[in-house]
């Protein structure tokens, strides 16, 4: 790597300088810079794509005594180091150095090299991330797994996210469109899907700050009811509602899906980016519960995360522990075969892989934009494991090992689906 020094007469610096050029030596994106605690640069000093900095002479040990995604993160979150500049661009070589298949060789020049630079300070104060307790997707446990998301601070969502707060990927008929617009459109989009008609009654599962509820009333003439396990989305979302005049046609309450009341019938069941949650032992379950609420003849909207049915992950997960605990991202045959064996018919499956991609990248820039008010709401912590999970969601739909569809169901009634023959009128 290239080097611009500043007064390198500290041992740790150079022996820094040493590890950092093995660990990198056979790495052809040569594109980033890398400055250490006392100023150092190296790499491309110039137009770097991204810098990584080191923020004291522990922080090579901390980050590769046991490299893997969850101790990389934690190394980040905690200050270790920070990535200056453009954050998605770092997810490439964070991906050269988990995958990189190394000679016995190479880890006990690296390993000795390490030894000799100093440890980082005690982490025994440090936020531990989730700590769940009860049967893995039992309700009381499913509810502290959400209440560890996203009753975060609803003022630090509103920070970033378009003014419906849709916490889900946007509709984009163009790279450039701007996040408010394509919320929106999304919106009308799955409206459209679900052919919503005055008077239809519309159950929204997961149903965020009520969004989608509120578009679908104003706009198509139904009435909605949604639930969510975050007390402070329905508080905001209740409020919302009452604000804009809607509290006859639309209501919130906090209920576990599991809870629904059974004699209740829907024409229209949507879901949007909560399936995930749900955990892939109970899918059964959660397909029963939709297609018990859902009136012959009706169709039911699963938006959701799904994992790559070819890729593993290696190592802990970062996300797991300090984003969604709990969360599972099941590939999508699983999914179908789920609801199929409960009696539901595929109608339509729509990928919006690179309309997430284009959604987070929104998101990481008003986040950072915001960077001082989201410390002050939720902490610095918090705002560093936000950014660095949604720039890693990036890359994720970007090399495709996670994706995001929409399937529409069918709840036939003697075979007849009551659907028409195209999908023209999406698109209308």
């Amino acid at each position: 790597m290239n080097i611009q020094p500043a007064i390198l007469t500290d041992q740790t610096c150079r022996s820094s300088i040493q590890f950092l050029e093995a660990l990198t030596t056979s790495y052809g994106q040569k594109n980033f810079a890398v400055r250490l605690w006392d100023g150092t640069l190296l790499g491309d000093i110039h137009e770097p794509r991204f810098t990584l900095v080191l923020k004291h002479p522990g922080a090579l040990k901390s980050m590769f005594t046991s490299p893997n995604e969850l101790t990389l993160g934690e190394a980040f979150i905690y200050d270790d180091f920070d990535i200056e500049g453009n954050i998605e661009a770092a997810f490439d070589f964070a991906d050269y150095l988990l995958n990189r298949d190394y000679s016995i060789t190479e880890k006990l020049k690296l390993g000795a090299m390490l030894a000799l630079l100093p440890s980082a300070d005690s982490r025994s104060e440090r936020t531990r991330g989730a700590s769940l307790k009860g049967k893995m997707h039992s309700k009381e446990r499913d509810k502290s797994a959400i209440s560890y998301h996203y009753d975060v601070s609803n003022d630090f969502y509103a920070l970033w996210l378009d003014p419906s707060m849709v916490y889900s990927c946007a509709y984009f008929r163009s790279a450039d469109d701007d996040l408010d617009t394509t919320q929106v459109r999304k919106l009308d989009y799955i409206c459209k899907k679900l052919r919503l008609r005055p008077g239809d009654r519309m159950l929204d599962l997961g149903c965020g700050w009520g969004g989608l509820l509120m578009h679908a009333v104003k706009n198509y003439g139904v009435d909605a009811f949604g639930i969510t396990l975050s007390v402070a989305q329905a508080e905001l979302a209740r409020e919302r509602i009452r604000l804009r005049g809607l509290a006859d046609h639309c209501k919130v309450e906090v209920c576990d899906y599991r809870d629904l009341e059974p004699s209740q019938r829907y024409d229209k069941i949507v879901s949007v980016g909560m399936f995930e949650h749900v955990g892939e032992r109970l899918l059964p379950e959660y397909f029963q519960r939709a297609w018990q609420a859902l009136r012959p003849g009706g169709v039911f909207l699963n938006h959701g995360i799904a994992s790559s049915a070819t890729f593993e992950s290696k190592g802990p997960s970062f996300t797991e522990k300090y984003v969604f605990p709990d969360g599972e991202l099941v590939p999508l045959n699983s999914t179908l075969r789920a609801a199929e064996v409960c009696g539901f018919e595929v109608r339509d499956v729509e990928s919006l892989r690179e309309h997430y991609a284009l959604t987070l990248r929104q998101w990481v820039r008003r986040l950072e934009e915001n960077a001082e008010q989201a410390k002050k709401l939720a902490g610095e912590v918090a705002y560093k494991i936000w950014r660095l999970y949604m720039s890693g969601s990036v890359h994720g739909f970007k090399t495709g090992r996670i994706n995001v569809y929409q399937v529409l169901f069918s709840k036939p009634e003697h075979g007849n689906c009551q659907l028409p023959l195209t999908r023209e009128d999406w698109y209308i």
